[in-house]
């Protein structure tokens, strides 16, 4: 399906880092994957190419392109020819623009040039052992001082963990107030930060994940990022992109998976015939097409919006939940046309199977997602009206409009 999302410009883009990835990053994806953490060189050499922060403005070393089509672009092709375990997206996309729409200008001149040149590798740590989509159950505090605050606490699941130079750690900051939060720029140098191990998970090997902890860290007062009480209001306010970030890789991942099956069953043979004769195969193949094209004209709908600033957290909640599900059943399907083979660690459906579980975990459930787009709907039960609660099987519940 022709794409007229794209102009020239992007598809100059898509080429070059194709480019990169095919020389940098593909011939090291076993070993990393053995290893369980990607080489740190591989940030710096994004950053020698332009890859990294390209929002970023001329004079901390960036580019000042704020189309996200480029970051559309750039995971596109990540999927089919990078490593899972290159989080570069999270360090430049998920978590940079804290720092960039947050950050002072002493903040942003101490920190972005070694960011964008891949010098210094970016995380945030939100997910706590008792707070995971729940962000207003942080338990990890900080407390004010005169020129510092003192941050106590632990964070896990915590991507880019064992690399990362430096963290945005959300943290209590007002005592008993849910969404008392505040975010703080924590270097991974500071006295009382320790790292945990590389945690063993299911999929993503080569993607480092850790646990952190925080005794008694001194944070400057100059690493706070904005208020340091309305941090909750801030993760609300990058929650749209982290979704429509997670959708888009979440498509590019079905349409290699997609790629790879085709060819596979084109040159499998069962029975003395290909396994693409077969009109399971052919209608197995047909509706993932038709599923996945369906879902890329709605995703790129919303890449559209949200380079006008419209698209809305109930509209990404959306496109967050449908391809993480859709992306779970393509999985499955091609795995299921591989036959035995899919389920061999040496071929790559099998590794992408694993990979796409957590997709429906990760940057807000499906469970929270629904939520989301039912409140969206007028269903939210916290603003049912007292007599509708008093007298449920008396009358039909009545919701509130919002």
């Amino acid at each position: 399906m022709s794409r007229q999302i794209f102009e020239m410009e992007h598809e100059m883009f898509r080429d070059s880092v194709r480019s990169f990835l095919k020389a940098e990053i593909q011939p090291h994806r076993e070993k990393w994957y053995e290893q369980g953490v990607v080489d740190r060189w591989a940030f710096e050499k994004a950053g020698e190419q332009g890859l990294l922060m390209i929002w970023a403005d001329e004079k901390y070393g960036g580019q000042g392109i704020r189309d996200f089509r480029y970051e559309q672009v750039f995971m596109e092709e990540m999927a089919r020819y990078g490593d899972p375990g290159f989080f570069a997206t999270l360090h430049s996309r998920l978590v940079g623009p804290y720092l960039g729409e947050l950050g002072n200008e002493e903040q942003k001149q101490r920190f972005l040039p070694d960011m964008i040149a891949g010098k210094k590798i970016l995380g945030i740590a939100m997910t706590e052992p008792g707070a995971g989509s729940d962000v207003a159950g942080i338990r990890t505090r900080a407390e004010e001082h005169d020129d510092y605050w003192l941050l106590n606490g632990s964070k896990t699941y915590i991507s880019n963990g064992i690399n990362g130079d430096v963290f945005v750690v959300a943290a209590r900051t007002v005592p008993g107030k849910s969404h008392g939060l505040g975010l703080f720029l924590v270097e991974a140098d500071s006295e009382g930060f320790e790292r945990g191990r590389n945690l063993k998970k299911m999929g993503l090997k080569s993607q480092d994940t850790a646990e952190l902890f925080f005794n008694n860290v001194k944070v400057p007062k100059s690493n706070v990022l904005g208020d340091a009480t309305r941090g909750f209001y801030y993760l609300m306010q990058f929650l749209a992109e982290e979704r429509l970030i997670g959708a888009v890789g979440y498509l590019a991942n079905c349409e290699h998976a997609l790629a790879i099956t085709l060819d596979y069953v084109q040159e499998r043979k069962a029975f003395g015939q290909r396994v693409a004769d077969f009109q399971n195969t052919r209608f197995k193949l047909a509706d993932m097409r038709t599923q996945i094209d369906v879902a890329q004209a709605f995703v790129d709908q919303c890449v559209l919006q949200h380079n006008e600033g419209k698209l809305t957290a109930e509209m990404a909640a959306r496109a967050k939940l449908f391809t993480s599900e859709l992306e779970g059943r393509v999985m499955d399907e091609c795995v299921q046309l591989h036959g035995g083979a899919g389920y061999m660690d040496e071929y790559e459906i099998s590794r992408m199977f694993v990979n796409a579980r957590i997709s429906r975990i990760y940057a807000g459930t499906s469970e929270i997602m629904r939520e989301i787009i039912a409140r969206s709907m007028g269903l939210d039960p916290r603003k049912r009206a007292p007599q509708d609660t008093a007298q449920p099987d008396k009358q039909a519940p009545r919701v509130a409009n919002g």
